[in-house]
């Protein structure tokens, strides 16, 4: 299928359909995918590794960064928003800490407006460091696909195995300073079909979401090719039926289809 990597630690910016004009931080190197999870609907494709010896230095992301500021600067195109996305998970980068400090000083110098998102699987957030930095930035955005231990491993195919239980009570931890987000899908790979908008699905999760209690919700479906070909888009009307379950909940939502 054609899914793709990104060429260069900062790209964009482009128009995202849940944050608006984003300029794009990747932390991962441009030739492979460098992830905790392997999710099958991916558009970077399949994971390559959970660690690698070629992560971009400090120094390149900073220069990288300041760069393209000082140009969008200059023709008065300034991001809504600087998201760290990419080529994989972004919290595996072993500087990121330092990374979102230096990214807070470059935002606040030439584009104070703008927001600083990460897009994240949520599988480091128990680690403290990683934990106090995304709370430090404007919006982290953290996934929760599933609550059920079998549609995790066949949908996001964890490198490591997850305890949801814990990784619901370090959601919890954030107090509300986080928002989830949830990809819904149909289809089937290695012969098991997938479904995460069945009732029981949608029950548990929004069980978990109740527990959570984040600032919002972004639940959307497949937009770009993904590395199999059995994976089906879900209908917006499905996906708002969800969402109406959430703001039931007090939750505010996103939905794109």
């Amino acid at each position: 299928m054609g899914t793709f990597l990104f060429d260069s630690i900062v790209f964009g910016p482009v128009k995202s359909r849940r944050l608006g004009v984003s300029l794009g931080i990747n932390l991962l190197p441009t030739n492979q995918k460098i992830c905790s999870f392997d999710c099958v609907y991916c558009e970077c494709g399949w994971t390559d590794s959970m660690a690698t010896l070629d992560y971009p230095t400090l120094s390149e992301v900073e220069q990288s960064l300041e760069s393209k500021l000082v140009e969008m600067m200059k023709t008065g195109e300034l991001p809504d928003v600087i998201t760290f996305a990419g080529n994989g998970e972004p919290t595996l980068h072993p500087e990121f800490p330092t990374i979102i400090d230096s990214t807070i000083t470059l935002r606040n110098k030439y584009c104070p407006s703008a927001k600083i998102a990460v897009l994240s699987n949520s599988t480091l957030i128990h680690d403290t460091h990683i934990f106090e930095s995304l709370l430090k930035v404007d919006q982290n955005i953290l996934k929760l696909d599933s609550v059920f231990p079998e549609t995790i491993e066949i949908l996001n195919q964890p490198l490591y195995k997850i305890e949801i239980s814990s990784l619901i009570e370090n959601l919890k931890r954030f107090s509300g300073r986080c928002t989830i987000q949830t990809l819904f899908v149909k289809g089937t790979f290695r012969g098991k079909a997938i479904d995460n908008t069945t009732e029981a699905e949608v029950d548990a999760w929004l069980k978990a979401i109740q527990e959570i209690k984040p600032k919002d919700v972004m639940i959307y479906t497949i937009a770009r090719e993904t590395p199999t070909d059995t994976l089906h888009k879900i209908p917006l009307s499905t996906l708002q039926g969800i969402a109406r379950k959430v703001e039931r909940l007090g939750i505010k939502t996103q939905v794109s289809g």
